[in-house]
């Protein structure tokens, strides 16, 4: 197999065995509640704790935390999963756990760092390489629910969760070590090389393209729960649910930066990948349009097979990512694109912290829920025309 590639797929196993801690403790839920003493409201801070520290990582990615040796990089933020990992189900303070699942958040910054090692390896290949490494995202939510269901679920005894978290913990750094002994390492600047005309902030071009993944991450982060909790199926057809948006999160990642590359295939100036990018993209968001239609008569109907149907299609939206992922070696200078992936993070994920308070807090109705989707699809679209008619920063400073 080719370094490169083989690269890609450690890449996926270390974000997958990452991810797989993001919706763990929730999947104890009865047997946490129990044991720590808390409402069903409390519990529920937890993964809100998570989602902040998806936003506030990026936050610190234009600061000098991961920024020096890539390899080193690449392991503290491990270290922010797993290290919390450890500790969860030892401590003896709710408020502890909070603290430390917000921590827990920090692994999305695998996304930017391994972007940065993609734009080094690759040109057209970025979309589909990056659509695998994302993938890992989904096929780490799967591997943390099989391993709760393994210690016996949402009502487990408090030594298997322990157990659990221990091992899920242990796996982590096991892949780590493998993913270091097989990748060569290189230098993420320290220095902002933004400053003057050349502030990635102060470029347009930035706000508007950060905002083409603001409404995906919105429908990803949320979709799944808002739909089983307008819906009334038994257990096992809630967990083939889950089970199909997972899949079809990765599956799509995969298909759509495979997509990206064959179109990134036929003009690879920056220009040209840019070009690719908005596509798959623009088409990405016009599928799921079909999907949230689908999903909305379902849920209407209460009807468990067509929200299978309209869940595996809605998944789609995840097409969005491989593509968004590859913007800053495409759109931006060479040295400053680095510091570009975090602010498109920053400006994209704030949805994490706005999406969930606004779908489960505001909203009461499935058909007020459903048109948001709908409106967030079509506000991905009309960004993202915005963005196309908009010069490239490297085309604007690059000499």
């Amino acid at each position: 197999m080719d370094n490169r590639w083989r690269t890609v797929i450690l890449n996926t196993l270390v974000v997958a065995s990452g991810f797989g801690t993001m919706h763990m403790l929730e999947k104890f839920k009865d047997a946490v509640i129990a044991h720590y003493g808390i409402t069903d409201a409390m519990m529920g801070y937890q993964q809100t704790a998570y989602v902040v520290g998806l936003f506030v990582a990026f936050l610190l990615g234009g600061t000098s935390l991961f920024k020096g040796s890539f390899k080193k990089s690449v392991a503290l933020i491990v270290s922010f999963a797993a290290i919390p990992q450890f500790l969860i189900p030892f401590m003896p303070n709710w408020w502890g756990v909070v603290a430390l699942r917000f921590f827990q958040g920090f692994i999305v910054a695998l996304v930017a760092v391994f972007s940065n090692q993609i734009a080094r390896l690759f040109v057209a290949e970025r979309p589909f390489a990056k659509g695998i490494i994302l993938s890992g995202i989904f096929w780490g939510g799967i591997y943390g629910i099989k391993l709760t269901k393994w210690a016996g679920g949402k009502s487990a005894p408090w030594p298997e969760i322990q157990k659990v978290f221990l091992l899920s913990a242990a796996v982590m750094y096991v892949m780590l070590a493998v993913w270091w002994l097989f990748t060569e390492d290189f230098e993420i600047p320290k220095e902002k090389h933004s400053s003057g005309k050349t502030n990635v902030w102060k470029m347009p071009f930035t706000w508007v393209f950060g905002f083409t993944f603001f409404p995906a991450l919105w429908i990803v982060f949320t979709l799944g729960s808002f739909t089983l909790h307008n819906v009334d199926f038994s257990d096992s057809q809630v967990e083939n649910l889950v089970m199909t948006l997972e899949v079809s999160m990765a599956l799509w990642s995969i298909i759509m930066g495979y997509l990206g590359y064959r179109l990134s295939l036929k003009n690879t100036s920056n220009r040209g990948l840019f070009k690719a990018i908005v596509s798959v993209m623009t088409l990405s968001y016009a599928v799921t349009f079909i999907g949230l239609f689908i999903l909305w008569k379902a849920i209407s109907a209460n009807d468990y097979t067509l929200a299978l149907l309209g869940i595996a299609i809605t998944g789609v939206v995840q097409g969005t990512g491989p593509a968004f992922w590859t913007t800053a070696p495409a759109a931006y200078p060479k040295d400053i694109y680095p510091e570009a992936s975090f602010a498109l993070g920053l400006i994209s994920n704030s949805a994490n912290a706005v999406a969930p308070n606004v779908m489960f807090v505001l909203v009461h109705s499935v058909s007020t829920g459903m048109l948001i989707y709908l409106l967030m699809a079509a506000l991905g679209i009309a960004t993202l025309l915005a963005a196309s008619k908009m010069k490239l920063p490297v085309e604007e400073f690059s000499k």
